[in-house]
């Protein structure tokens, strides 16, 4: 286990925006958020052309205001040369650290026009073997397991492969189940298994948007706290704020029990992580 005197790191999570406007609403929180000083903030990474786009040009704004910013790499779809090109411009910009994910396919494609690297593990080994430990690269773990395992034996092989193919730490999916996350890190240390695992954490404002991403990614949202949020109705204020106390108390629980920080996604928005932030006062 990762003990009390270990560094713990903060970070917080962006998409790239779509528009003019969802930009300057992005500069404005980022500008709140970095107030926080964290380790980094990461950005999510779009695969289609006009998305990969937006993915650069926010990370090329987060460098000139010289914000630490960790980009999201996906693999899928992907050939080498690709990602090859991709490296070497983050690395041109000064960018230290990355995410390395498999990602999603893009829709419409058949599985015979995936790229040359289809699980993350390649990913990480192709980064090593180009910049040897020049990146701090972040993996993704699934303390609830992810959506398309076929076993959580078999999700946690894959896990220990991307760790054995070079990834310093991992960032988790959202959960809203400590006991899930406590539970992974005792199989994962089974499995000598012992990079930093930093939750992942999703603030809860709105319920209907939140049910439909966590079905789609495979988060649990217990059934007190589904029964609850929905019991609010279209109380947004109400969902808000007991959103909030939720996941303060499950911050609480994870800082407490040795979690060796927390990446908080964001959805561009400060306010609700900064409710969190300030109540944990970290």
């Amino acid at each position: 286990m990762h003990t009390e005197h270990q560094q713990r790191n903060f970070s917080f999570e962006l998409f790239p925006p779509k528009t003019e406007k969802g930009l300057e609403n992005l500069k404005l929180n980022v500008a709140e958020l970095n107030t926080k000083q964290p380790a980094y903030f990461s950005v999510t990474y779009g695969a289609g052309g006009s998305t990969r786009q937006r993915t650069f040009d926010t990370v090329e704004w987060l460098m000139d205001e010289q914000i630490t910013t960790a980009p999201h790499l996906s693999c899928i779809g992907a050939n080498r040369d690709e990602i090859l090109q991709i490296l070497e411009h983050y690395k041109s910009i000064g960018i230290r650290r990355l995410v390395a994910l498999r990602g999603d396919l893009p829709s419409g494609t058949g599985l015979g026009e995936l790229g040359d690297l289809n699980h993350a593990n390649q990913l990480v080994e192709l980064i090593q073997e180009t910049y040897p430990r020049f990146f701090h690269i972040e993996v993704a773990a699934y303390p609830e397991f992810h959506p398309q395992a076929s076993s959580p034996e078999q999700d946690l092989i894959y896990f220990k492969r991307k760790v054995e193919a070079g990834a310093d730490s991992a960032i988790t999916q959202y959960f809203y189940n400590a006991d899930a996350y406590f539970r992974f890190l005792d199989n994962c240390q089974q499995l000598q298994i012992d990079i930093p695992i930093v939750p992942g954490i999703m603030p809860i404002t709105n319920f209907t948007q939140l049910a439909r991403f966590s079905d789609a990614c495979g988060t649990e949202i217990p059934r007190w706290l589904r029964k609850r949020l929905e019991g609010f109705g279209d109380d947004l204020e109400a969902i808000r704020s007991y959103g909030t106390e939720t996941v303060i108390r499950l911050c609480e629980r994870l800082l407490e029990g040795g979690a060796p920080g927390l990446h908080f996604y964001t959805m561009n928005q400060a306010k609700p992580t900064l409710a969190i932030w300030q109540a944990l006062s970290l």
